[in-house]
């Protein structure tokens, strides 16, 4: 298989949270592949995941504005749509609310 990504990504095993619906609605998710311009992200099932979203990385606590590259039964490629930001930051009061238990 060629590879097509303009920057390798590193494999990775770590916890996320799919947040869309303007924070209403969080989807477990675990980030297998990851890069600065995106990710490979597991989910249970990907009906009904709309195209854009932030994933948030539980370990570093930021928030990536993400938007769906590619779509599998169990799985996604996301692109990243802008810098990464911390959830302490004052931009992202939205998801101060949020529980990321």
């Amino acid at each position: 298989m060629e590879e097509k990504r303009k920057v390798p990504r590193r494999r990775v095993l770590k916890e996320g949270k799919i947040i869309f619906a303007d924070g209403l609605r969080l989807l477990d998710c675990t980030i297998r592949d990851m890069s600065a311009n995106g990710a490979k992200l597991l989910i249970a099932n990907t009906v009904g995941l709309p195209d854009t979203f932030y994933l948030y990385e539980k370990s570093s606590g930021m928030i990536y504005p993400a938007a769906i590259a590619w779509r599998q039964p169990n799985s996604i490629g996301v692109e990243f749509k802008g810098p990464a930001s911390s959830i302490h930051d004052a931009a992202n009061k939205r998801f101060a609310r949020l529980k990321f238990a």
